[in-house]
């Protein structure tokens, strides 16, 4: 289980998150939502080490993730939001690199390599330079490396970036997949609707705050709401978009 208590991160005196708490049991899939500047990528960043706590603890199946943090990482599967990879590297290379640094044997590395790349069709590709895959190319290179060693938690940022229709189902399914595993998911999107699809639970920032932490159904039902879109705009929105919207057409016709 993944125990976050009272997460804090200060920049300068500035707080960007404030006292967050949330747990992800196995099976579970939590998803992370708010709007730009909300805290979202800086929860992300404290949760893979990248970044230090300003207060607060995270415990990792009952243990304290600062005591031995190498560990924690290891049981970590991450896509960040932007697919930055080595581009002079070619997919397959790249899969050796991440599977040698994560302590896989090399016969066992290139096995699961040629199988995610053949799965998410990019056998043709992958003796090919990274620098010149497409987005979504290169978003299927990142969820391979981070389930190459098999992860009991994985932390997505904006998975589903660059992905086509195909493999964005193919993602979704494999979400469900591996939830029914047993696996932790701690999925930070923009995308309400695939959230209210695949999420066991939601947590709801506005300012680095937490003002939502339920299931989709109980929050729809608190809030009589028919979607999480609603629900999302009740809780965050701060201005009238569709008085925004009207405003921006009349500018543009100015």
């Amino acid at each position: 289980m993944l125990d976050v208590r009272h997460l804090t991160k200060r920049f300068s005196g500035i707080t960007a998150v404030n006292d967050i708490s949330f747990t992800i049991r196995p099976g579970e899939i939590l998803g992370y939502l708010g709007p730009n500047g909300s805290g979202k990528s800086t929860t992300v960043k404290m949760l893979n080490g990248l970044l230090p706590l300003s207060a607060g603890k995270i415990f990792f199946n009952g243990c304290d993730t600062s005591d031995d943090p190498v560990s924690f990482r290891r049981s970590i599967g991450y896509v960040p939001e932007e697919p930055f990879l080595y581009g002079h590297l070619s997919g397959k290379e790249f899969l050796q690199l991440v599977g040698r640094l994560r302590g896989l044997r090399r016969s066992e590395v290139d096995r699961k390599a040629e199988a995610f790349l053949y799965l998410f069709g990019l056998s043709d590709v992958q003796h090919v330079l990274i620098a010149s895959y497409s987005k979504g190319m290169r978003q299927k290179v990142l969820l391979s490396a981070a389930l190459l060693h098999n992860p009991d938690l994985l932390i997505l940022d904006e998975p589903f970036s660059g992905l086509d229709v195909t493999a964005a189902q193919v993602l979704k399914n494999l979400l469900k997949a591996l939830a029914s595993e047993g696996k932790m998911i701690f999925y930070s999107s923009h995308v309400l609707e695939v959230v209210e699809k695949l999420c066991s639970s939601v947590v709801i920032l506005r300012k680095g705050t937490v003002v939502a932490y339920d299931s989709v159904a109980n929050l729809r039902e608190l809030m009589l709401s028919p979607s999480l879109e609603n629900v999302f705009s009740q809780l965050t929105l701060s201005e009238d978009t569709e008085n925004t919207a009207r405003n921006l057409i009349r500018v543009m016709k100015a």
